[in-house]
């Protein structure tokens, strides 16, 4: 199965709170470019999507659907903000995905979540640096519980 990783797009600085920072309109049109790209790794279908439920990640989300396949489940996951546990999520990730079973997912999230759930996620592998939009792909087998970082796209511009 595939797990896409992606931080969300570039947002405002300030805000009447972190959970509340709305994305850029550069931070839209990045995040609309990478959903571009990212929809040419789908056969016909987008299983699952995870979105923090901060501002900036659920409008990250909103600025891509539309560009790919709709998806079968939205699920906005409280765990998944900038101060989310690697392991722990990583351990939600791997429950959902031997019961339900999907064959992709989507995890629209924070630094620094998102390097370290990547991490957990392919053995060895160091966290690695996402600037905003950037996404990671990861061959994920759930029999063997081994995961391959097949690439790591950030948006140009």
């Amino acid at each position: 199965m595939r797990i896409y990783i992606m931080r969300h797009g570039e947002a405002q600085h300030f805000a009447a709170s972190d959970a509340e920072r709305p994305l850029t309109d550069r931070g839209a049109a990045l995040s609309e470019q990478m959903a571009l790209q990212l929809a040419g790794q789908f056969d016909n279908d987008l299983d699952m999507v995870w979105v923090s439920p901060y501002l900036r990640a659920q409008q990250t989300w909103q600025s891509m659907a539309n560009h790919l396949p709709e998806p079968k489940r939205v699920m906005t996951v409280d765990e998944i903000t900038p101060y989310g546990d690697a392991e722990d999520v990583a351990a939600y990730l791997k429950a959902v995905i031997n019961i339900e079973q999907p064959e992709n997912l989507l995890v629209v999230s924070h630094l620094p979540l998102v390097g370290y759930l990547t991490a957990e996620m392919v053995p060895g592998l160091q966290p690695p640096m996402f600037i905003t939009s950037s996404i990671a792909a990861i061959d994920y087998q759930p029999d063997n519980d081994s995961g391959e970082l097949l690439w790591h796209a950030n948006p140009e511009g």
